[in-house]
């Protein structure tokens, strides 16, 4: 489903406790009619969700899950940050109760046991049971009032429930004091991850300085015009795209690059909302609207990447809703086959090891803690300027062996420079630069742009008649009368006109004026400062280099021989370089092949890829449109950074499936063969829970990983 072309809304979920509650409320919605697109966010407590009848939605979520409410996300109040004490206060009292009351049981229970008053025991462990436990117990009937049956509250009641009936009070006391700490914790740990979280979309400013009429008044970002003009004075966030029309000074673009290095400007160059300005004061011209300008496009991009899951995050969504009702029925003829089959086989012995298994069983730690480990890598990208658009990009990178560059504008500068006019046949170089200059002056092309640069006089636009441009070719145009053509070596070739072989370490222009070959200019371009490092990089984790070019072949092998890539096709068409990526990604069976260009000219490519990654894409819709991930920088060496990222995010979900599912079945062994008991219980769920959220948490660690 392309979720790009969808009218999709954001609302908050406030009560959202529980991750199987998220899943329950994302199929319920799949399957309600008038939703095109839904998706629940466990970490964020949002849905994400394009549908005509939101008040049919509402309904469907309150019968689904009648304690959580939908919110439109302005209506939520902003974060204010509070202390975990504050937060949790309601939870401490009910653990604190809780405890109080248990160990009062636990104290006088041999005394109270052989006494008169033994009923007093259950009103103790009662009381302690129905402070920790009645929210479970609560869930636990309701859902079963709506026939959702198998859930981890059923569990939970079912165990302690059980455990009550055959005497072990204060195990079953235990498992729900100890569930509510664990509830507790996980909360904890949760509201740290989103806290992160948050503090990466912080950088959506929250006012402007509008000057009009010489007068500034402070207003929304989503107020201003295109074409107004705005003051950021020195510590301000930059609200808006623009370009600046007075002042000098250094903005801090961390939020937006990753990078740590103030970033000068002067007048005329363009800014993106989101950076800060260190010094000085600027004026602005805006050249977009708030909706449209850099930091709404990568808060909208993070905050909906989880909508687009990893198939791991699929499989155990779906495994967690076949698994419960599997344990269940598993439980329950643990507890009657035994005692039926074999002699001296007790019912209470074999009841109260099913029940352990049942607290044991549940999938807690791996529906919380996958989801939130891919999320924590779509955060750790984003810290370092890498944008990944969905957690199933994660999962791709892991499977890169081929990345595939476009040359200029990714691994060169595209900063072009005329450096040689070489002429034939009686044409002066001024003569060849001038018509090349004529005939390129409607060009925003790079190439153009420097040979206008060069030719460095004003175009007279009445002596050009007509302006043809030939893909992949050049350009065909009559210009004072004569027809001149502009272009590479095939448009000589096209046009059977004679031309010398040009062996040269740059891009040739031949120029032929009314059939006759005239010269041609020789443009020079200059690898990135980290190109050599990004292929070394790629190169040192085995995987393959491939260089696409438009460039002639001359000009492509010294560059390649430069970086040492280990293959490149050049004077390359567009619709060749399609070609090309479906041929290696044919080759590459089993494997992903990865494409990284400039996002403007290559979309064609960068949709066809495997894994699509816009390069220094900061500003370009066009990128953050088509790309599946985005790098805000000019550095091709974060493309092994993402691979990185992704390899680390992915080791850390398969370490809480392995943990928790191997804790988990040595404990239900355990259980069933009369070791474990329900304090033990408490361990292999909650226990490993905690453990699997706090691991997937590390990916938000900036010090995890020592990466640039």
């Amino acid at each position: 489903m392309n979720t790009g072309l969808l009218k999709m809304k954001k609302y908050k979920l406030k009560n959202l406790d529980c991750a199987s509650c998220a899943s329950k409320i994302e199929d319920g919605l799949t399957k309600l009619g008038g939703v095109k697109f839904v998706s629940v966010n466990f970490v964020h407590s949002t849905l994400t969700i394009d549908t005509d009848d939101i008040e049919k939605v509402k309904s469907a979520i309150k019968e689904i899950e009648p304690e959580v409410e939908l919110q439109a996300v302005e209506a939520v109040n902003k974060f204010v940050s509070t202390s975990e004490l504050v937060e949790n206060r309601k939870t401490i009292l009910i653990v604190i109760l809780g405890l109080f009351f248990l160990v009062l049981g636990m104290v006088f229970e041999d005394f109270l046991h052989n006494t008169p008053y033994h009923f007093l025991e259950y009103i103790v462990f009662g009381t302690a049971y129905l402070i920790t436990g009645w929210k479970v117990l609560a869930a636990a009937g309701k859902n079963i009032i709506r026939g959702q049956i198998f859930n981890e509250h059923f569990l939970m009641a079912i165990a302690t429930l059980g455990a009550f009936s055959i005497d072990q009070m204060p195990e079953a006391v235990a498992v729900m004091l100890f569930y509510v700490v664990g509830e507790l914790f996980q909360d904890i740990a949760l509201n740290r991850s989103r806290k992160s979280i948050k503090s990466l979309l912080e950088i959506k400013p929250e006012f402007a300085n509008l000057l009009v009429k010489g007068v500034v008044n402070r207003v929304d970002p989503e107020n201003v015009k295109v074409g107004d003009t705005i003051i950021v004075k020195a510590g301000e966030k930059v609200p808006l795209d623009g370009v600046i029309s007075e002042g000098t000074s250094f903005l801090d673009t961390s939020a937006l690059t990753g990078e740590s290095v103030p970033r000068r400007v002067n007048e005329k160059d363009t800014v993106f909302s989101g950076m800060i300005n260190q010094a000085g004061v600027l004026t602005i011209s805006v050249t977009k609207l708030f909706s449209e300008s850099s930091v709404s496009k990568i808060l909208e991009l993070v905050e909906n990447a989880s909508s687009k899951k990893a198939e791991t995050e699929k499989f155990i969504t779906t495994f967690a809703k076949y698994y419960t009702p599997v344990v269940v029925i598993g439980a329950f003829l643990l507890a009657i086959l035994p005692p039926l089959l074999f002699s001296g086989q007790t019912f209470s012995d074999w009841i109260y090891r099913a029940l352990v298994v049942l607290v044991i069983s549940c999938p807690c730690a791996l529906v919380i803690s996958i989801p939130l480990g891919y999320f924590g890598g779509i955060g750790a990208a984003s810290k370092r300027g890498i944008l990944v658009k969905g957690s199933n990009f994660l999962d791709a990178l892991t499977q890169v062996k081929t990345v595939v560059f476009d040359k200029t504008g990714t691994l060169t500068k595209g900063e072009f420079k005329v450096s040689d006019v070489v002429s034939s046949n009686g044409f002066s170089k001024d003569a060849i630069l001038e018509f090349a200059a004529y005939a390129e002056s409607n060009s925003n092309h790079p190439i153009a742009k420097s040979i206008s640069e060069a030719y460095n006089l004003k175009i007279d636009t009445t002596k050009i008649k007509q302006v043809d441009e030939l893909s992949g070719l050049g350009i065909r145009a009559i210009i004072d009368g004569k027809t001149v053509l502009a272009g590479n070596d095939k448009l000589m070739h096209q046009q059977n006109i004679e031309h010398p072989v040009c062996n040269v370490d740059g891009t040739v222009v031949h120029l032929a004026v009314n059939n006759s070959y005239a010269g041609y200019i020789i443009i020079s371009d200059t690898l990135k400062d980290d190109a050599i490092e990004a292929i070394e990089k790629l190169k040192a984790k085995n995987i393959q280099t491939v260089m696409l070019t438009g460039d002639n072949k001359y000009a492509a092998a010294a560059f390649a021989k430069k970086l040492n890539i280990d293959k490149y096709f050049a004077e390359l068409l567009p619709e060749d370089k399609v070609k090309h990526i479906e041929r290696l990604m044919a080759e590459n069976r089993g494997w992903k092949v990865a494409f990284v260009g400039d996002g403007i000219n290559d979309a064609p490519v960068l949709a066809r890829a495997d894994v699509g990654i816009a390069m220094g894409a900061l500003g370009s819709g066009a990128a953050i449109e088509t790309a599946d991930v985005v790098l805000m920088t000019d550095a091709p060496s974060k493309v092994a950074v993402a691979i990185d990222l992704a390899k680390r995010t992915r080791s850390i979900v398969w370490q809480n499936i392995l943990f928790a599912m191997t804790v988990k079945l040595l404990f239900i062994v355990l259980g069933i063969i009369g070791i474990a008991t329900m304090w033990e219980a408490v361990f292999g769920d909650m226990g490993v829970a905690l453990i699997a959220v706090f691991n997937a948490m590390r990916i938000l660690n900036s010090k995890m990983l020592k990466l640039k």
